[in-house]
């Protein structure tokens, strides 16, 4: 009740993860605290300026707002029956992101699934990039052996050759016995 009387109630909102050129990369709902005036917080939430912790509906979460790229008052994005949303003047298709992808730190990258005889926008992390730098890579099955030298590690000493005093490595004693049997 005091929070009531302060001000200071939940602000609950919509959590957006990505926003793409006609598609946004929903998490659902969540909720903020404000510290400072509900009017405050509002304008910071329209503004994307908020910065803060927004607590997750689903799975009870507690996440910075940085990870996100907008944070959305529920009354000014409405979903309608067919999958889109209607936001700043604009529809929108929505792409439902699971949880293991609210903390991802990489760009998102919508995939169609049947939900419930139902098609829907699936997020999922996009590893477009690492796929791309291992087909350049060559075979990854394949282990390519470098002349004599040309890439071992500097510590690594070659055959034949001998470690500077400084650099050989201590050998640990210990107390055990090697030929007493218990």
């Amino acid at each position: 009740m005091l929070k009531w009387l302060t001000g200071k109630q939940p602000i609950p909102v919509w959590v957006i993860k990505q926003i793409d050129d006609n598609l946004l990369h929903l998490c659902g709902q969540g909720s903020v605290e404000p510290r400072a005036k509900r009017s405050i917080v509002l304008q910071d939430l329209h503004a994307g300026h908020y910065e803060g912790a927004v607590n997750m509906v689903n799975g009870g979460l507690v996440l910075n707002a940085r990870l996100f790229a907008a944070l959305i008052p529920l009354e000014s994005l409405q979903l309608d029956a067919h999958g889109h949303a209607h936001w700043n003047g604009r529809s929108w298709y929505v792409a439902q992101v699971p949880q293991r992808c609210w903390t991802y730190d990489g760009p998102l990258s919508p995939q169609r699934q049947m939900v419930n005889d139902q098609e829907q926008w699936i997020s999922v992390e996009d590893v477009s990039d690492i796929r791309r730098q291992l087909q350049g890579a060559g075979d990854p099955g394949r282990v390519n052996f470098d002349p004599h030298g040309v890439n071992e590690h500097p510590l690594i000493a070659r055959r034949g050759e001998e470690i500077s005093g400084k650099e050989q490595p201590r050998r640990r004693s210990t107390d055990k016995r090697r030929d007493h049997d218990d």
